[in-house]
């Protein structure tokens, strides 16, 4: 349910999965990790290869996934520009979301999503610290500057890295309960910013 691609920020993926992980102590949730090959993918950012990085081994490429109810988009330096495996992500993006119940996005994943279409017509945020760039990737895309996470519809996205743990709380809280999402912060001695509309990172970055 996860998309890779090298240069993906860490937290952006690990924050809501390490949730994910929690929550499926109580609840049947499976997990597939997505990229172009099964290759290992690397956080490190391609334009800082002397940078520190960890790397992933995805489960299915983007050609044998398996059927998705939910796909969770990292963002970090790697959704720059038009490396071949971002061209394979946006792609499978546009090609899976018709099928999804839910489309979550963190950082700067949402271009990636603004890039394949899907967010065409709907509100959506993003990083504020790449506000500009990324929201340029969505002429069509209904941005919202001051939020932490936005939904509309069945499409849930975020502001920048820690903000992904906020929105997958608040996913869990409209999916599983409020009890559960409370539970699994806690857990993870976790203070959640409940309130979408809060966004110091606006004004920090001038928006």
């Amino acid at each position: 349910m996860t998309v890779l691609f090298p240069g993906f920020e860490a937290l952006d993926a690990f924050g809501p999965l390490n949730c994910l992980n929690d929550l499926s102590r109580s609840e049947p949730i499976t997990l597939a990790m997505l990229s172009s090959t099964l290759d290992p993918v690397s956080t490190k950012p391609p334009m800082f290869p002397a940078s520190l990085g960890q790397t992933v081994l995805p489960t299915h490429t983007f050609v044998d996934a398996p059927e998705l109810d939910v796909l969770l988009i990292p963002g970090g330096l790697g959704t720059r520009g038009s490396a071949p495996v971002v061209q394979d992500a946006i792609a499978f993006i546009q090609k899976t979301y018709p099928q999804l119940k839910y489309l979550i996005t963190v950082c700067t994943g949402s271009g990636l999503a603004a890039r394949a279409g899907v967010l065409n017509g709907k509100r959506a945020t993003t990083n504020k610290k790449a506000w500009k760039e990324t929201t340029a990737l969505g002429p069509e895309v209904n941005w919202v500057a001051r939020a932490r996470w936005v939904t509309d519809g069945n499409i849930w996205t975020s502001s920048g890295v820690s903000a992904g743990i906020d929105v997958t709380l608040a996913w869990i809280e409209e999916v599983f309960g409020k009890e559960k999402a409370t539970l699994i912060a806690n857990s993870n001695e976790y203070t959640r910013h409940e309130d979408p509309d809060f966004d110091p990172f606006a004004e920090l970055h001038g928006l």
